[in-house]
């Protein structure tokens, strides 16, 4: 790989004996792997569409170890020459196929080059560098903005005024596609310098689907303290509206750089960016975590070791979550069913009850809250922690940004958390008009976008996690709607509101302060001998919590009718409690008592 990956410092030009070397070489590739693929392209009816053949990277380099080092010196030349033998393989197929009558010939198709081998020279999850220039990358990262998709001029037909000449001038990628006025008539003879554009009858061909995207680098991806990136990505052809904000993406292109039209006086500002090849979105495979057979075996002997007391197990699980907050078992079991879920059910008609359970933390100051949205933000894999504090709605759902004339939306916390958690610390902070925009966010877990003229609809498939203050000290005979002064419509779509009180205990006071002391002492005398700070070996590690939740969140357990009538009872006298919260005791909560 090291010697694959060996670029030299030049580029290099293709003769036209190594293009007809190159381009042989690739159809006995395509013939030997993808003969299947091919056959099924030329089933389609419309010749007109963009049709794309992915083609596996690994796959390549096995089969021609020459041409994949020249796909890495020359990306962009080699991908042409791609493109022209994949259609003239099709028309080899068409001809001697069988089922010819039934087929229709494709002149618009292209390879996508995909899955990269994993190596720092070719797979990136941060933004490129000037160095990266020309070559072919692949770079993992999230979604932020997308531009609406336009019509580009990818060429333009110029007449001669002298000798009536007609030839093509195509865009300059470098220059935000600009067609450049030629400096002089082609022919030899001619040497005019006056042309006239060509308007009537221009050729389809001369124009593309064109749309950029803003990918930026992955927060958890990143070192700390860092803040991350963003670069545009161009795509073209069939890769428009091939994902949207908030979606996870692996992009394979060519890096390219490009400037605005240079004028006295100025400074030339040039950007790098991505001119993408092939885009896969991987929202479906979020988790992050590599959970083995070996770890799945483990988890399984774990619970078959304690069938005879599984609370025990449950509980070594939960003092494992946030093991620097002493006790509040109460609270970490809620916030592990919190991060856990429920099962998503969609009935007959369509309509879909959410999986995904909120929880809200009610509590005085220093009980511990942002420690457990601190620690539940790092044991996801994809999550998102915000502090209400400056919070508005759009920066919560989607902004509209207005960029180079357009409009375009920008994905705020809740669609960048999408598949995962979002926590907001000081949810109190909020101000109440940009509150009651998350109540569609976290019910029907979409948010329907209608603005500058853009109306869409975004998913947000999140767990949402908050922690908010009580006005002043909280006081337990007055209702949490009162305590919270939160209004009874947001209240009541928390699955579970837990209230932590600082109860001037004295028993309590010791055993905290002294478990607290007891770890900062056996802390700094660790530090002294140079020794990693002792743990607890029943606790189980932050890796292994993390592959433990990324495995149950695959589970899909069933209601047992014993557990519907607990159910259906315990909701029936909560209705009809005379001390009932109405903002509480919902037709929600029996929803919430299920997940």
């Amino acid at each position: 790989l090291e010697k694959l990956c060996a670029r030299p410092a030049g580029g290099m030009e293709i003769s036209n004996s190594q293009s007809q070397q190159i381009e042989d070489t690739f159809d006995g590739f395509l013939r030997k792997n993808y003969e299947d693929e091919l056959t099924s392209l030329l089933m389609h009816d419309d010749p007109t569409l963009h049709y794309a053949l992915t083609v596996n990277a690994l796959e390549l380099f096995d089969f021609d170890m020459e041409l994949s080092q020249t796909l890495l010196n020359i990306p962009l030349q080699l991908l042409q020459v791609f493109d022209a033998c994949l259609e003239r393989t099709l028309r080899k197929i068409y001809k001697r196929h069988k089922n010819k009558e039934s087929m229709v010939l494709k002149s618009r198709v292209h390879v996508r080059i995909s899955n990269l081998p994993i190596c720092p020279e070719l797979t990136r999850s941060t933004i490129p560098q000037c160095s990266d220039i020309g070559k072919l990358l692949s770079i993992s990262g999230t979604v932020i903005r997308t531009t609406m998709v336009k019509l580009l001029e990818c060429e333009r037909d110029f007449v001669c005024s002298r000798c009536k000449q007609t030839f093509s001038v195509a865009a300059d990628f470098e220059q935000y596609y600009v067609v450049p006025r030629p400096n002089c008539c082609p022919s030899e003879d001619c040497g005019s310098i006056k042309f006239t554009p060509v308007t009537e009858g221009a050729v389809s061909g001369c124009f593309r689907d064109y749309q950029e995207i803003k990918v930026q680098e992955q927060v958890q991806k990143l070192t700390m303290g860092k803040i991350p990136r963003s670069m545009w990505v161009v795509l073209e052809n069939d890769l428009v509206d091939s994902c949207k904000a908030g979606d996870d993406v692996t992009i394979t292109g060519v890096v390219r750089r490009r400037w605005k039209p240079v004028s006295a006086d100025v400074p030339c500002n040039l950007e790098i960016v991505l001119l993408g090849n092939h885009i896969e979105v991987n929202n479906e495979q979020r988790s992050g975590i590599a959970v083995t057979e070996e770890l799945k075996s483990g988890f399984e002997e774990f619970w078959a070791s304690h069938r005879d007391s599984p609370l025990e197990a449950r509980n070594t699980i939960v003092a494992s979550f946030c093991p620097q907050v002493f006790g509040l078992y109460v609270v970490k079991l809620s916030v592990c069913l919190a991060l856990i879920g429920g099962v998503e059910h969609v009935d007959v008609s369509g309509t879909r009850v959410r999986g995904e359970s909120h929880l809200l933390l009610v509590g005085d100051p220093g009980t511990g809250k942002s420690q457990f949205l601190k620690y539940a933000a790092k044991l996801m894999p994809r999550s998102v922690l915000t502090t209400g504090i400056g919070t508005t709605s759009a920066g919560l759902t989607v902004a509209a940004v207005k960029d180079g004339g357009e409009w375009q939306l920008e994905a705020g916390a809740l669609v960048l958390a999408d598949g995962g958690l979002c926590c907001i610390d000081e949810f109190n902070s909020i101000r109440e008009h940009d509150r009651a925009s998350i109540h569609e966010a976290m019910e029907q877990q979409t948010i329907s976008v209608a603005k500058a003229g853009l109306v869409c609809k975004l998913n947000t498939k999140c767990t949402i996690l908050a922690a908010t203050n009580p006005k002043g000290h909280y006081d337990p005979g007055e209702s949490l709607s009162v305590n919270i002064a939160l209004a009874s419509p947001l209240l009541s779509r928390f699955d579970m509101v837990l209230v932590l009180v600082d109860a001037c205990n004295e028993e309590w006071d010791r055993v905290v302060s002294s478990f607290i002391l007891k770890q900062k002492s056996s802390q700094s005398h660790a530090s002294e001998l140079g020794q990693p700070s002792p743990s607890d070996t029943s606790l189980w590690s932050m890796d292994k919590m993390q592959a433990y939740f990324c495995y149950i969140k695959t589970l899909k357990p069933v209601l047992t009718d014993a557990a519907n009538q607990v159910l259906s009872r315990y909701y029936q006298l909560q209705r009809q409690a005379d001390l009932r919260n109405a903002a509480r005791t919902t037709i929600r909560l029996l929803e919430s008592l299920v997940r």
